[in-house]
């Protein structure tokens, strides 16, 4: 969710040094794929001195292509980043509209067409393909505009620094994530990428987040502390993840005190909700708070989604014991030892059974500490005293702490499940500290 203040952000050095992202593919149009380089690109500059003004995705048109370059141009970026359309392919036409916009040919770079030759011919399966329409392929790609920098192939396809006199420099990189972050290094160690960097000045951040708190909250908090300390040095954003806050604070040097008297505003007035004032995760808290002690889940509506967040921290192994996925009445009893009268008298969803899910992994695996989680995730099932989204959690450990909760969580089948997740976790976090 959008923040619900913004501030101005306010450069000490003069105007900012503004980049634009334009993501080709029309695979991402039509909603096929997910853009993953868009926001990964975005957070890589703003490291990097940029304000980042536009992010664009175009199908793969040369009319849109040119379009997006032509608006960016417009806007006054000195620094676009291409990702996609690099390509053997018809419809693989970056480069040449990009040399169109920088008005210059496109001329054979014969090395790196042998280059990429070599790279071919490990791929066998080629063999089978026709010798000179591969030729043709493999030349269509070494083809560069003139003035401008190869980079050398992670695939295939070489990527491009394009300099455009009067206008800004272009980064044409691959679309598949990886060979786009691999070669990214190298695109900003050109001497055209360079010159556009010596002019940025990075920017000092902090983020916090917090818990158990409406965002509404917050936007109250913000507006109170903007009436009595200036905060238009500071650019804030908010937003809900993971049934979290989350609040990233930006600024150029010289806004530290301006941060940090918020940022203890903020701690005097949600001390009981704020978890994180140095921008750690809660699964690394998690993460450290685990190491030396033993971890139990039992899931029901959850079907595993704690073992899978969990367990994507290097080293969960030494802390996460096992978990039990026990979605039937039959599968609570038989593998947790939950008792079937108890499941009979209070249903399978209420805090009884969570609470004896919690026990029974804990004691299954010899663990520290068990989870329990039993919920109506819908969309059907819910009935008046147990609507779609209530969820009953429990935490409990072998000296006797526990900490329970079930509440009505909003939103479609995914979300519930997601924010059950992320319950149970701050559940974890707090008994455990």
């Amino acid at each position: 969710m959008p923040a619900a203040l913004a501030c101005r952000l306010v450069s000490n050095d003069g105007p900012d040094v503004r980049a634009g992202i334009v993501v080709t593919g029309t695979e991402l149009l039509t909603g096929l794929i997910t853009d993953r380089n868009g926001p990964w690109l975005a957070q890589r500059l703003g490291e990097l001195g940029f304000e980042v003004a536009h992010l664009l995705c175009v199908g793969d048109r040369p009319v849109d292509l040119a379009a997006a370059l032509r608006f960016l141009a417009d806007q006054g970026v000195d620094l676009v980043v291409t990702s996609g359309g690099l390509g053997p392919t018809a419809d693989d036409l970056t480069t040449e509209v990009v040399a169109g916009f920088a008005g210059v040919e496109l001329e054979l770079d014969e090395a790196l067409e042998q280059q990429i030759a070599v790279i071919l011919a490990r791929f066998r399966y080629l063999a089978h393909f026709s010798p000179q329409a591969l030729r043709a392929a493999n030349r269509k790609q070494a083809m560069v505009p003139r003035g401008a920098q190869a980079l050398d192939p992670v695939g295939t396809a070489p990527g491009l620094v394009v300099p455009v006199d009067g206008g800004p420099t272009v980064i044409v990189l691959p679309g598949p994530p990886r060979e786009l972050r691999e070669m990214w290094p190298a695109a900003l160690a050109t001497r055209a990428a360079r010159d556009v960097l010596a002019r940025t000045q990075p920017f000092a951040s902090a983020r916090l987040r917090l818990f158990g708190l409406p965002e509404s909250e917050i936007a109250v908090t913000l507006r109170e502390v903007s009436e009595t300390l200036d905060l238009t040095p500071l650019e804030i954003t908010t937003c809900l993840r993971r049934a979290e806050i989350v609040i990233d604070i930006r600024h150029r040097p010289g806004a530290e005190a301006i941060r940090d008297a918020l940022i203890e505003a903020i701690r005097a007035r949600h001390a009981r909700h704020l978890f994180s004032t140095d921008g750690t995760s809660l699964d690394d808290q998690l993460a450290g708070l685990l190491r030396g002690r033993r971890i139990g889940l039992a899931e029901s509506c959850t079907g595993g989604l704690l073992a899978a967040r969990l367990t994507e921290q290097p080293g969960s192994s030494d802390y996460v014991a096992g978990g039990v996925v026990a979605y039937s009445n039959a599968a609570k009893t038989k593998l947790l030892g939950v008792p079937a009268e108890l499941i009979e008298q209070h249903g399978a969803v209420s805090p009884e059974v969570a609470r004896a899910m919690a026990d029974g992994a804990r004691e299954r695996f010899s663990a520290g500490t068990g989870v329990g989680i039993t919920g109506v995730a819908g969309p059907g099932g819910g009935t008046d005293a147990k609507p779609v989204g209530y969820v009953c959690i429990c935490v409990t450990t072998s000296d006797g702490a526990a900490l329970a909760r079930d509440p009505v969580l909003p939103g479609d089948r995914a979300e519930i499940r997601d924010r059950s997740v992320t319950v149970a976790m701050h559940l974890v976090r707090r008994v455990l500290t």
